[in-house]
């Protein structure tokens, strides 16, 4: 049941983003996951890279082949996949339990090779861009934005730097999904004052 305000109240009695309650999938990362501050240079690769996947599809789809895309590309280690060849990537075009993309794989093992070029580190690059002024909270789904000045630096930044399938809305989700930002609707139980 959506309420007025863009959430939801789930089976726990919750209210959440209206986002939240739509399968247990999107419950649970809700809850646990989306919006909490997330650091470190592999997990921040991983959330990179399922966000490139997710372009064009369902986030509810990535979610659901999330541990075959971790199986697939080596638990995400940033290391691991750089050294990815074209027999790796002709293995995942095979893998029936990722999304099969040609050209999202191999941005994969290229954004791997751009991230172990990055000096400081992935995490604090990404980080860097976290806006640091107090934003106002949105009340509604509607206002929650699909990009930012922030976003938009990032994936410029990002693209400079040699990776790809980096938009401002790609760099934008990662924000809102790894803490960066806030975006939890007023209403809901995880939105914080």
């Amino acid at each position: 049941m959506t309420s007025s305000g863009g959430a939801s109240v789930g089976r726990v009695d919750r209210v959440r983003c209206g986002w939240g309650d739509s399968s247990p999938e999107y419950q649970r990362y809700h809850d646990e996951e989306w919006g909490f501050p997330l650091r470190g240079d592999d997990a921040l690769f991983e959330r990179l890279t399922l966000e490139a996947f997710q372009s064009g599809l369902s986030w509810i789809t990535i979610l659901r082949k999330r541990p075959a895309f971790r199986a697939a590309f080596a638990g995400f280690s940033i290391d691991a996949v750089a050294e990815f060849t074209p027999d790796d990537e002709a293995r995942l075009m095979a893998d029936a339990g990722i999304v099969r993309n040609r050209a999202k794989i191999a941005a994969a093992v290229r954004n791997a090779r751009a991230a172990q070029q990055v000096p400081e580190g992935l995490s604090d690059l990404l980080w860097s861009f976290a806006p640091t002024a107090p934003r106002p909270r949105p009340a509604t789904l509607a206002d929650v934005p699909a990009t930012s000045p922030e976003s938009t630096a990032m994936a410029k930044e990002l693209k400079r730097r040699g990776f790809v399938f980096v938009g401002p809305t790609t760099a934008y989700a990662l924000m809102q999904a790894t803490g960066m930002v806030d975006d939890h609707v007023a209403t809901c139980f995880r939105a914080t004052p």
